[in-house]
């Protein structure tokens, strides 16, 4: 039961973590006209917060079993 509660405040942890880096004020600062391999910074910034956001999730859940 403890190890529950535990789980469900690291996917709060989370989705407050998804929240801080998809939110306006950081996006804001990665809207450039830059590219990285010809990619925009924007673009890649969402790529890889998404991506690590996603392996983080998973990660907490799979810890779980």
């Amino acid at each position: 039961m403890i190890r529950r509660g535990i789980v469900n405040q690291r996917l709060v942890a989370g989705f407050l973590l998804d929240w801080l880096l998809l939110g306006f004020p950081l996006l804001a600062l990665f809207d450039r006209p830059e590219t990285i391999g010809g990619i925009p910074v924007f673009i890649v910034y969402l790529s890889a917060a998404w991506i690590a956001l996603i392996v983080l999730l998973a990660a907490i859940i799979e810890r779980r079993r």
